[in-house]
C-alpha cells in the first residue's frame, strides 16, 4: 500500500471534505482518503493509486489542486 499527498488549499469546510472524500474514494485503488483541514492536505492511501485520477477526482468535486 503506498500513500500520495495533495495541497488542495480551496477546502474551508466539512462539505469541501465530504465531496473530496467522495469523489476520491470512488478512484479505482483508493482504500482510504483523509482531509486535513487545518493543513489544507487531503492523504490517499492504497494499491496502485493513479495519481492523475486522484488529481481529476478532487478537480470534478470542485477543487482544484496545488503543487
Amino acid at each position: 500500500m503506498s500513500d500520495l499527498t495533495f495541497n488542495v488549499p480551496g477546502m474551508t469546510c466539512g462539505h469541501c471534505e465530504n465531496a473530496v472524500k467522495t469523489e476520491v474514494g470512488k478512484v479505482k485503488g483508493v482504500a482510504t482518503v483523509a482531509v486535513d483541514l487545518g493543513t489544507k492536505v487531503v492523504t490517499v492511501s492504497g494499491d496502485g493509486l493513479d495519481h492523475d485520477a486522484i488529481v481529476a477526482a478532487i478537480d470534478e468535486a470542485g477543487y482544484e489542486v496545488v503543487a
